[in-house]
């Protein structure tokens, strides 16, 4: 294992329960999902990659999907577990590395998730590896959900928690980057990656997909999320429905922290 996959690893067998935490009840959960329901039925096979502690994971399984969370952190695949025993539904919970998850399963899958892998690798070859083992584990004609960190994500978390990390000089590439509207890669949180939203398409036309949607995941909500999750639920719903009729609009999607690209495997043979 290579440095960066281990501190990686490290960093999400250290966090299971911040990772956890960190969307539930959030716009980018609450909007994905409302995606995911657009195409993934009850009884449809779901490999999950990357899914963490398994949160969609485990909100497919409860819909009625037969879901397999591939994770590169043992904890998080320990605690998705345990959560699905807990709650009384069934996961298939496997650890293992995204870049070679075609080499852990014999069968293939209606829908592949690959929200989160993106986050992690750094070069672009090693993104093409993740997106191709998925692929080969997706039947003809099934779908593909394919997120990325938005560049803008580190800013927009900047001003809402910790405004001061702009005097970091350890900071000082990122915001570089930024000003130089260039992608970065490198130490955040952990090793990541942060993708300006132009380079997406381009990157994912080397694949036999079709492009669906290419959405912001939390839609015009990030900046203010904190506010309007606060607010009563007829309120929350109202600003949920808004954001969701705005989430592709190409104009918006800097003010997404994480952006979600849906597509259908093309049929080859």
């Amino acid at each position: 294992m290579d440095r960066t996959t281990k501190e990686i690893r490290d960093y999400y067998n250290a966090n299971v329960k911040e990772e956890w935490n960190r969307i539930a009840g959030r716009p980018e959960f609450l909007i994905t999902c409302r995606y995911l329901d657009r195409y993934i039925r009850p009884g449809d096979s779901v490999l999950d990659i990357g899914g963490g502690p398994g949160r969609y994971s485990l909100y497919l399984s409860e819909k009625g999907c037969d879901v397999t969370l591939l994770d590169l952190s043992e904890e998080n695949v320990k605690f998705a577990a345990e959560q699905a025993k807990n709650s009384n539904l069934k996961l298939c919970c496997v650890s293992g590395d995204a870049r070679t998850a075609d080499r852990l399963f014999a069968e293939t899958f209606d829908h592949i998730l690959l929200m989160g892998p993106m986050y992690h690798l750094l070069e672009a070859s090693e993104r093409a590896k993740a997106v191709w083992a998925a692929l080969k584990l997706l039947k003809p004609g099934g779908t593909i959900f394919i997120s990325f960190i938005n560049l803008y994500a580190g800013m927009i978390y900047a001003m809402k928690f910790e405004p001061d990390i702009i005097a970091d000089p350890q900071e000082h590439a990122f915001y570089q980057a930024f000003l130089e509207n260039r992608s970065f890669a490198g130490e955040a949180f952990t090793r990541a990656y942060y993708a300006r939203q132009d380079e997406i398409l381009p990157f994912l036309e080397q694949f036999p997909i079709d492009r669906l949607h290419l959405l912001g995941q939390e839609s015009i909500s990030s900046p203010c999320e904190e506010n309007i999750m606060g607010q009563r639920k007829e309120l929350v719903d109202l600003w949920l429905d808004f954001c969701e009729q705005l989430c592709e609009r190409e104009e918006l999607l800097s003010w997404s922290e994480h952006l979600l690209y849906i597509g259908r495997k093309r049929n080859t043979e």
